[in-house]
């Protein structure tokens, strides 16, 4: 009998499909990614996320608790792009977790193969040009096709995971990719009428989203990424809004209202609070109605 035992753990050990049990235990950096891999991986996963959508994604501590869930993961998936940077390294050492440790097939970067935006064309990129990423602007998952290359990803790291899972994990992506070309139809028609039409952002959280869907940003609140507003150069930016007619101000909902309502009074656009991640507010539960929700608030802030 011991011997049968011992033959059957050696089989499970050397079998490819590791992880096959019950469920796969996932840990996301944004509720975004966590909202996308519960489409993926359905009812063998479950998903926990670090930050909140209501939180600022670049500052999420590496407390203790945060530790602990990451004790249990079975894949770990990142924004990447470094906007993890300062805590990602923290988190994932004090769980002593080697299966997720960066380089395992437990991590996963849902950048992989994302079209970027904003890399910069400088050799020296520091703290002095503030918030600044050196391998392009994280905030990619704002663009729905790119939510199309993150939900790839996952579904070709579970199947590697859990290979006789892969048949389910591909059929969901197969369903989360028709949703969103349906969606996108929707979308591109509610924005038709906006297309080419300037807005003012506060943080540059909508260059992809803008790109998508043809808007126009013509100056930003931040004067660096990261960097509060000063007085001068929100007079700047009051200034380019008169001259290019800027009615829409978009607007985080984890910053201070205080700069984009003063800009708003001098000049007469209207500040549109809107949230960058699934669960920013009660209506976007997940990354469809996070998008419905989005493009509403701007139709309804052009139009109005």
């Amino acid at each position: 009998m011991r011997k049968l035992f011992l033959i059957i753990f050696i089989m499970a050990w050397l079998s490819p499909d590791v992880f096959s049990k019950d469920t796969i235990n996932i840990l996301t950096t944004t509720e975004d990614l966590k909202s996308i891999a519960e489409a993926i991986g359905g009812d063998k996963v479950k998903v926990d996320s670090l930050g909140r959508g209501y939180q600022d994604p670049h500052f999420i501590q590496a407390k203790p608790s945060f530790m602990i869930k990451t004790k249990n993961a079975d894949l770990f998936i990142r924004v990447g792009l470094e906007l993890e940077i300062g805590y990602e390294d923290l988190i994932i050492d004090g769980s002593r977790n080697p299966k997720i440790r960066i380089g395992t097939p437990g991590h996963l970067d849902a950048s992989e193969g994302v079209g970027l935006l904003e890399v910069p064309t400088t050799t020296k990129v520091d703290r002095s040009m503030g918030d600044i990423h050196p391998m392009g602007n994280p905030h990619y998952w704002l663009d729905p096709e790119n939510a199309k290359i993150i939900a790839y990803n996952i579904a070709k790291r579970l199947s590697e995971l859990s290979p006789s899972d892969e048949a389910y994990f591909q059929e969901n992506l197969k369903a989360f990719n028709r949703k969103i070309e349906e969606k996108m139809v929707e979308w591109q028609k509610k924005m038709e009428p906006f297309k080419g039409r300037k807005v003012a952002i506060y943080h540059r959280s909508w260059p992809y989203f803008a790109d998508r869907f043809g808007l126009k940003v013509a100056c930003e609140l931040e004067p660096k990424p990261g960097i509060p507003p000063s007085p001068g150069h929100l007079k700047e930016v009051i200034d380019i809004m008169r001259r290019d007619k800027v009615g829409l101000i978009l607007m985080e909902v984890f910053y201070d209202e205080k700069p984009a309502r003063f800009v708003a009074e001098q000049t007469g656009a209207k500040v549109i609070i809107v949230p960058n991640s699934v669960g920013g507010t009660d209506e976007a539960k997940d990354y469809f109605s996070l998008i419905d929700t989005i493009i509403g608030k701007i139709a309804e802030g052009f139009e109005n």
